[in-house]
C-alpha cells in the first residue's frame, strides 16, 4: 500500500515537472548560443553544462525507476550520452540532447496523463442516512446505525438505504442502477429488495437485512476499486524497440572506442543513438490520434488506452442503453374494433400526467411526441402496481395493469400475445369501465445499432458479447438480430465483472456501458467505455474511454484511429531508428563528432515529427449543414410515419375476421395516409434527400437500392387505391379481392418498416446527434 502511494506521489511530481524542465533546458540551449554568437565561450559552455545537468538528474531518476520496475527503457542511452558530453568537452551536444529528452518527455506526458479513477460520484449517490421506524414515529439516522432487522421507510425518489425486505403491500422500484432495465418493477411484501435501487413509487416499508458495508451497492464499489487495482500499465512501444536497440548502440559505442581509442567517437555514437524518434515520434502519434479521436466526440484518457484499443479483438456491452435507447417508448397503440389509437394514448396520457412511474412518464412522452394536446386530469388516484385512475374531459381513465379475463375480447388476448412476443410492458386503458386500448412500451434497439455492429466488426473485432442485468427473452431477440457472437442475460455487476475478467483472458478486451452498475466491468477491462453523453458519472470516471455523445458508432471511427496511430507510431519510430543506425555508423568511424551528430538527430526528429502528425488526418463522412437539417427532418417524419403504420396491420386484421364492411372504411383511411403522408414523404425523399447524399457518400448510386425501394412502396399503394375503387363501384370489397388485398396490406406493412430501418441505419445516423438548423 505504502509503494502504491509513492509511486502515485512519485507519478504527479514528474508529471508536475516535466513542463518545468523543457522550459528549464531550452533556455540554456537559447541563452548559450546567444552568449556564443557574443563571443563569450565561457559562459555559452556554462549555459550548455547547465541545460546538460538539469537533463541528468530526472533523466537518471527515470532510469532507476524504470529499473526498480524490472524495466529497461530508453532513457538510460539519453543519460549515458548526457554524461559522455560533459566528459568529452562536448557541451553543445549535451544541451541539444536534454532539449530533445525534455521534449520527449512534455509529449509523453500529454499521451500518458490519466484522470485519476476516484468513484467519488459513486460514493455521492449512496444515501449518508435513513429513516428508520421508532415505535410510532420515523427517526432520520446515520446509515452507518442500521443493523440487522430494523424497520426503515422509502420514500417516493429516494434511493434504498441496505438490502432488506419489502414489509408494505407493494413496492415500486427503479432497479435500472444495478441492472440495467429500464422499465420499473414491482416488489411485494416478503420480496427482497438491494441497496442503491431507487423507490419509483410510493412512501413503502423495509426491513434491514444487512448493514450498509456488507449490502450491495457498497458490494458495487468495492468491485469497482479492486478491479481497477489490478488493471497493469501497458508498457510503452518505445521501451519494447528499446529491449533490442539499446544493447545494439552500447555494443557500437563500445567497438567504436576499443577499436579507435577515442571517448568522442563514442560518446557521438551515443549522441546520434539517442532514441529521440521513439521519445518524440510515439508521442506525437499518440497525441495526435487523441486528439483526432476526441473531435469525433471520442475522449480516450491516455496512450496505453489508445494502444490497447487498437489490439483489440473482443467486445463486451451492457444491452439497455448501449444497444437500446435505455428509455421505455410507446412501440404501438392497440385498440377495441372501431377505436381511436390516437384518443385512446391522448386520454391515457393526460391521466398519467401526474403520476411519476416510469411507464406514465414514457406514455406523456409519447403523446407530446405526437403533438397531441393534454387535459388536466381531476380526482387523480394512483394505486402502487396497478396504476393510474382519473378523470379527463368529464370520462372516467385507467391507465395501467390488467388481469385479462377468460372471456376478454380477441384484440385484447392478441394485445398481450404480441407484448409477449416483443419483450415489451402493456399498459391497458379503460374509459368509463370499458377496456378501450393497450399501449406497449418497450426499450427499442437504438437507430443505429445494427450499422455500429458492422462497423465494429470492420475495425477489426471478431467476438461481440452482450452482458446485461436485463431479462432473458428480450436480450437473446436483440442479439440475435444484431448477430452478437454471445448474450449472457440476468447478470449481477459481480457476474459481469467475472465475465469480463474470462474475456479479458482471451483477448484484448473492451467493456462498454452507460450504468452505475457497469463501472466495474469498465474498469476490469482492458479498455472501459462509457456512454458519458447519458450514462452515470462514476461509469465514466471507471472507464478509460468515454463517449461524450449519445452513439456508440463513434467507438469504431476511435478503433480505426487507435489502429492507425499506432502503426504510424511504430512507422516513424522504425525509419527514424534506422536513420539513427546509419548515423551511428559514420559517428563510430569519426565521420560525425557529437555536436553534429545533435543536429543532425534534430534532422532526424523533425522528419518523423512531420509523419506522426500524419495521425491528425483520416478520412470521415461530413455531411453539410443543411443536408445535417434534412435528415433531421426527415428523421422526425419517420418518427411520426411508424406510428401510423399499424393502420394496415390493423385492417388486415379486420380483413382476415371477416368484417368486410369495417375493412372498407379502414381502406379508405389507408389510403387517405398512403396517397395524403406516406407518398409525398417518400417522393420528397428522393427528390431532395437522396441527391444532398451523393456527395457526402462519395457516389449517387449509393441511394439507389432506396430509391428502388420507393418504387415498391409506390406500386403496392396504386394496388390498394386499385382495390378501393373496385370496391366503392361494387358498394364493398368482394370476395376474390380478399386475398390480394391481404397481401398487399401486410406486403406494405412489410416493406416500410425494412425500409425506414434501412434509411435510418444507413442515412439519419450520418446527422450529429445535436439539432441542425441550416443557414438562413
Amino acid at each position: 500500500m505504502r509503494s502504491n502511494i509513492q509511486s502515485r506521489w512519485l507519478g504527479r511530481l514528474r508529471r508536475s515537472g516535466e513542463p518545468a524542465f523543457l522550459v528549464v533546458t531550452a533556455l540554456a540551449l537559447v541563452a548559450g548560443g546567444v552568449a556564443w554568437l557574443g563571443g563569450a565561450h565561457d559562459v555559452a559552455d556554462a549555459s550548455w553544462i547547465a541545460g546538460t545537468v538539469v537533463a541528468i538528474v530526472p533523466a537518471t531518476w527515470w532510469v532507476v525507476d524504470a529499473l526498480r520496475h524490472r524495466r529497461v527503457g530508453v532513457d538510460l542511452i539519453a543519460v549515458l550520452s548526457l554524461i559522455g558530453t560533459l566528459l568529452v568537452g562536448e557541451y553543445l551536444a549535451g544541451a541539444l540532447i536534454a532539449v530533445m529528452l525534455a521534449t520527449g518527455q512534455a509529449l509523453d506526458a500529454a499521451a500518458g496523463r490519466r484522470a485519476t479513477k476516484d468513484l467519488r460520484s459513486l460514493l455521492d449517490r449512496a444515501p449518508r442516512t435513513a429513516r428508520k421506524r421508532i415505535d410510532d414515529g420515523v427517526e432520520t439516522v446515520p446509515l452507518e446505525s442500521i443493523t440487522v432487522g430494523d424497520a426503515l421507510v422509502v420514500g417516493g425518489g429516494e434511493v434504498v438505504p441496505v438490502d432488506g425486505w419489502v414489509t408494505s403491500e407493494l413496492a415500486v422500484l427503479d432497479e435500472s442502477a444495478l441492472t440495467g432495465e429500464p422499465l420499473a418493477v414491482s416488489r411485494r411484501r416478503g420480496e427482497a429488495v438491494r441497496s442503491g435501487i431507487v423507490n419509483a413509487g410510493p412512501v413503502f416499508e423495509m426491513q434491514a437485512r444487512a448493514t450498509a458495508e456488507d449490502s450491495t451497492y457498497a458490494g458495487i464499489v468495492r468491485l469497482a476499486q479492486d478491479a481497477a487495482a489490478e488493471s497493469a500499465p501497458v508498457v510503452r512501444v518505445a521501451d519494447r524497440i528499446a529491449g533490442w536497440f539499446l544493447p545494439l548502440a552500447l555494443a557500437v559505442s563500445g567497438a567504436a572506442w576499443l577499436l579507435s581509442g577515442s571517448a568522442t567517437r563514442a560518446v557521438a555514437v551515443l549522441v546520434v543513438a539517442t532514441p529521440c524518434p521513439l521519445l518524440l515520434a510515439v508521442p506525437v502519434a499518440i497525441v495526435s490520434g487523441l486528439s483526432r479521436a476526441s473531435r469525433l466526440g471520442v475522449v480516450i484518457r491516455n496512450g496505453s488506452s489508445l494502444e490497447n484499443l487498437g489490439h483489440a479483438t473482443t467486445l463486451v456491452m451492457d444491452k439497455t442503453g448501449t444497444l437500446t435507447t435505455g428509455r421505455p417508448t410507446g412501440a404501438e397503440v392497440l385498440t377495441a374494433p372501431d377505436g381511436d389509437a390516437t384518443e385512446v394514448l391522448r386520454l391515457a396520457a393526460s391521466a398519467d400526467q401526474l403520476s411519476p412511474h416510469v411507464l406514465a412518464d414514457a406514455i406523456v412522452q409519447e403523446a407530446r411526441i405526437r403533438g397531441l394536446e393534454l387535459s388536466l386530469p381531476t380526482e387523480a388516484n394512483e394505486e402502487a402496481g396497478t396504476g393510474v385512475t382519473a378523470t379527463v374531459d368529464g370520462r372516467r381513465v385507467t391507465v395501467g395493469t390488467l388481469d385479462l379475463p377468460v372471456d376478454a375480447p380477441g384484440w385484447a388476448r392478441s394485445a398481450k400475445g404480441r407484448a409477449a412476443l416483443d419483450g415489451a410492458a402493456i399498459a391497458w386503458v379503460t374509459v368509463d369501465g370499458v377496456l378501450t386500448g393497450a399501449i406497449l412500451l418497450a426499450d427499442p434497439v437504438r437507430r443505429d445499432a445494427f450499422r455500429t455492429v458492422r462497423r465494429l466488426r470492420s475495425a477489426g473485432l471478431n467476438r461481440l458479447v452482450m452482458l446485461t442485468g436485463d431479462r432473458r427473452a428480450p436480450a437473446e431477440e436483440i442479439g440475435s438480430a444484431l448477430g452478437l457472437d454471445a448474450v449472457y442475460a440476468e447478470q449481477t455487476p459481480a457476474a459481469k465483472v467475472a465475465g469480463v475478467r474470462t474475456e479479458r483472458e482471451r483477448a484484448v478486451t473492451v467493456m462498454v456501458g452507460d450504468g452505475v452498475n457497469d463501472a466495474p466491468a469498465l474498469a476490469a477491462a482492458t479498455v472501459g467505455v462509457a456512454m458519458g453523453a447519458r450514462g452515470s458519472t462514476a461509469t465514466s470516471e471507471a472507464a478509460d474511454v468515454v463517449l461524450t455523445t449519445d452513439r456508440l458508432d463513434p467507438l469504431a471511427d476511435a478503433m480505426a484511429i487507435a489502429r492507425r496511430s499506432r502503426r504510424i507510431a511504430v512507422q516513424s519510430a522504425a525509419v527514424g531508428m534506422g536513420l539513427s543506425l546509419v548515423a551511428m555508423g559514420f559517428a563510430a568511424f569519426g565521420l560525425l563528432p557529437p555536436a553534429a551528430g545533435a543536429l543532425l538527430q534534430e534532422g532526424i526528429d523533425v522528419a518523423v515529427i512531420l509523419n506522426a502528425l500524419r495521425a491528425l488526418r483520416g478520412r470521415e463522412i461530413r455531411v453539410p449543414v443543411e443536408t445535417a437539417a434534412m435528415l433531421h427532418r426527415f428523421s422526425a417524419e419517420h418518427d411520426e410515419l411508424r406510428d401510423q403504420l399499424s393502420i394496415l396491420r390493423d385492417t388486415a386484421g379486420l380483413l382476415a375476421s371477416g368484417d368486410l364492411a369495417a375493412t372498407h372504411d379502414a381502406l379508405r383511411r389507408v389510403d387517405t395516409f398512403l396517397f395524403d403522408t406516406l407518398l409525398p414523404h417518400e417522393e420528397a425523399e428522393d427528390r431532395e434527400l437522396y441527391p444532398a447524399l451523393a456527395t457526402p457518400l462519395g457516389n449517387p448510386e449509393a441511394t439507389a437500392t432506396m430509391s428502388r425501394m420507393h418504387a415498391e412502396i409506390d406500386r403496392l399503394a396504386r394496388r390498394l387505391r386499385t382495390h378501393l375503387v373496385r370496391a366503392d363501384a361494387a358498394g364493398g370489397i368482394s370476395e376474390d379481392q380478399i386475398d390480394d388485398l391481404l397481401a398487399c396490406l401486410y406486403g406494405l406493412h412489410a416493406v416500410l418498416r425494412l425500409h425506414f430501418v434501412q434509411e435510418e441505419e444507413n442515412y439519419f445516423t450520418l446527422a450529429p446527434a445535436t439539432d441542425v438548423t441550416p443557414n438562413s
